[in-house]
């Protein structure tokens, strides 16, 4: 029986602190990513391949409105769907490359994904996820009075849009049908389109993000995935973090896990998305999820770092 993961890249991790972000840097550490997907190919798994595209979709954002005298501003879910493509083939490039360079002959494809969502859900009305740039104050009140939400932050102002929960990855068949062919996908990212089920119409695109790590969860629900990896840019979960009794966890259960997420050991912004999903699939039947870096994602793979939870 074949073996099924999805592996998380957080788009923060594409763009390492310190680094401006120009698009040689981010296929730098493209690249680098990469060694962990083809240690996992080589070693017999099917794989898909989703990403985070915060700093990538802020940067589209910032492009938009520098350019709004010249041409249209095109709207947050284009923006993400444009995020999606340009990371997507970054992917698809280096990891073509690489797994060809390891005699590892197989296609890999982008999958432009839509992500069903409750059109009741509560932050449509009230938004609460930063994206894009940071602005003045004075900008601030300016977006502000042009019905832009805007939340205050220790760096500066920046909008807020809603972030719904992801319910069910549309196109989930037509991923596992291309599993199936022995192809690696990469699909759902930066959470995939958000969008709503309509009577009489069909589907229809909203202006939010979805978080890609509860993306990733019910991707893998989609291709019944018995592995869930998350590479972002600290090498494991900390319990007290940025605290003098910050201590790392390496392999923890389940419940350990829920009852510090109960406690507020992890803050929504931060690692609080990535062990929800990690719960979500736990519950759900998934075997094991590993929260790493992108630099250590092979080692974290075999116990040797990172944080590694089962139920």
């Amino acid at each position: 029986m074949s073996k099924r993961a999805v592996l998380a890249l957080g788009g923060n991790a594409l763009i390492k602190r310190g680094q401006r972000g120009t698009i040689y840097e981010q296929f730098a550490n493209t690249r680098e990513s990469c060694r962990s997907i083809v240690a996992m190919i080589r070693d017999g798994w099917e794989v898909v391949v989703t990403h985070g595209n915060g700093p990538q979709v802020g940067a589209i954002v910032l492009q938009n409105q520098a350019a709004r005298e010249l041409t249209p501003e095109m709207p947050l879910g284009i923006c993400v769907a444009e995020s999606e493509g340009l990371i997507g083939y970054m992917v698809q490039q280096c990891l073509a490359n690489a797994l060809h360079r390891a005699r590892l002959e197989k296609s890999v494809i982008t999958l432009v994904t839509q992500v069903i969502v409750d059109p009741r859900d509560p932050s449509l009305v009230h938004p609460t996820k930063p994206i894009g740039p940071y602005y003045s104050e004075a900008r601030a009140e300016e977006m502000q009075r042009g019905g832009v939400p805007m939340v205050r932050l220790p760096r500066g102002w920046r909008m807020v849009v809603p972030s719904p929960d992801p319910l069910r990855i549309v196109e989930g068949p037509i991923i596992r049908r291309l599993l199936d062919e022995g192809i690696v996908v990469i699909a759902s990212g930066g959470g995939g389109m958000p969008v709503v089920e309509k009577a009489d119409w069909g589907l229809d695109g909203l202006e939010a993000v979805v978080d890609k790590d509860l993306a990733a969860e019910r991707l893998a629900e989609a291709v019944s995935a018995e592995l869930l990896v998350i590479l972002t840019d600290i090498d494991k979960v900390y319990l007290d973090f940025g605290t003098p009794e910050q201590r790392g966890l390496d392999h923890v259960r389940l419940s350990e896990v829920k009852a510090w997420y109960a406690q507020g050991q992890f803050p929504v912004g931060s690692m609080g998305p990535k062990i929800l999903a990690a719960v979500r699939f736990l519950e759900y039947g998934g075997r094991k999820v590993v929260i790493s870096n992108i630099e250590s994602g092979d080692a974290a793979l075999v116990g040797r770092t990172g944080t590694t939870i089962t139920p």
